[in-house]
């Protein structure tokens, strides 16, 4: 998987599309990502003690890594991930401009 955790992403499809976060959790395994504040969904929780009440939280659900784009921190432009290969090293650059992200 190409993105990271801290990675600065724009949304490219649902009804948060535009809109720019940050990666806060990456999921290989199924190939998702969970971005800060967006994506939201309304979580129904029980009172678990005596005289607690019941809420309802906000909370991030994953969305799929295919979906999200990186954010060029040189050019500033959503863009694709390619790799350079730096003697034994393996960097990340920018498929736009060419510089590392």
């Amino acid at each position: 998987m190409k993105l990271l955790k801290g990675d600065n992403v724009v949304m490219l499809s649902g009804k948060d599309r535009g809109k720019k976060a940050k990666i806060l959790v990456v999921i290989p395994e199924t190939g998702r990502v969970v971005l800060e504040g967006l994506n939201m969904m309304k979580r129904h929780t029980k009172p678990r003690k005596q005289g607690q009440s019941g809420q309802i939280i906000n909370k991030e659900r994953a969305v799929s890594s295919a979906s999200v784009a990186i954010i060029c921190k040189s050019c500033g432009k959503a863009t694709r991930v390619g790799y350079r290969f730096d003697g034994d090293k393996k960097t990340r650059i920018c498929k736009k401009c060419k510089s590392d992200i």
